[in-house]
């Protein structure tokens, strides 16, 4: 039997967003909840594996789709206004405050894939967050970039999206197998927010005001696991993006295919359910 709940998700300007709620299916639970926040163009469906076994470990955990994407989507995609700084300043708030609210918590630890734990640093709820872990987080810096991936971003950012966004109305990533087509505004912010090192901060004095970044304001903990076959999150973009947080303790853990067997990891991967044995390397960090 399927141990999990869809929900809604009101954020402070009344849009909806799609969550999943898996609650804890061992008598040892955890006292703070676990908020998957997923990857550029990922939706719940994708984690749903790796989320049911968490809460087989003792954790509440809830998976969401940011707004524009997936079961959050509720135009026609080419109409969806939605945003990158939306989704850190409206979206995340949102779920956080949700969580809480079904466990009676007083903290989360934010579980970010790649896009997920790059935005911590403008999350008005920052404190509300005990523990941020970055999985494939980096600042996706084009120069960082390497293998097949080095190549085709730059055609990807600075000629199909441009194009795209006249055509079509939106970022076509699905036939390029990089998850959902994204709204048109995500697509522009995330390539103008690759084009240099720093990510989301490339934003500020733009779309991002300054008393809206607290990089500087985070303390908790930051571990930051990637994979040493991953052609985004390398460890030049990862140490780009851990440079944002110089307050934070920060912790680097390096997932090597061999080491568990596979021939892959990459940049998704350690999400699938044919990876499941890198997922106990990745519950430690829950707990330390």
């Amino acid at each position: 039997m399927e141990n999990h709940q869809s929900i809604e998700i009101i954020c402070s300007d009344n849009y909806s967003i799609f969550g999943i709620f898996y609650p804890s299916q061992n008598q040892i639970k955890h006292n703070t909840p676990i908020l998957i926040a997923p990857a550029t163009g990922i939706t719940t469906d994708f984690y749903h594996s790796f989320a049911t076994w968490l809460s087989t470990q003792g954790f509440n955990v809830l998976s969401f789709d940011f707004r524009g994407i997936g079961k959050s989507l509720h135009c026609p995609l080419k109409d969806s206004e939605a945003n990158i700084l939306q989704w850190a300043q409206l979206d995340l708030p949102a779920a956080i405050d949700k969580l809480l609210s079904l466990t009676d918590a007083e903290k989360v630890i934010l579980l970010g894939h790649s896009a997920g734990g790059q935005l911590t640093g403008i999350i008005p709820h920052y404190q509300k967050i005990a523990k941020i872990i970055a999985v494939s987080g980096s600042s996706g810096h084009i120069k960082g970039l390497k293998g097949r991936t080095k190549i085709l971003a730059p055609i990807m950012f600075q000629g199909i999206f441009t194009v795209a966004r006249y055509t079509l109305g939106y970022g076509p990533t699905k036939a390029i197998g990089m998850g959902e087509n994204l709204p048109k505004n995500v697509a522009k912010q995330w390539a103008e927010f690759c084009k240099k090192p720093g990510y989301v901060i490339n934003a500020l004095g733009k779309s991002l005001k300054e008393e809206q970044n607290f990089h500087k304001n985070i303390t908790q903990p930051i571990i930051a696991i990637w994979a040493s076959d991953d052609e985004i999150a390398t460890k030049t973009n990862v140490d780009d993006l851990l440079r944002l947080y110089p307050n934070a303790p920060k912790t680097i853990i390096e997932l090597n295919p061999k080491t568990f067997k596979q021939s892959r990891i990459g940049h998704m991967l350690m999400f699938k359910s044919t990876h499941k044995n890198i997922w106990p390397t990745i519950e430690e960090q829950l707990y330390n």
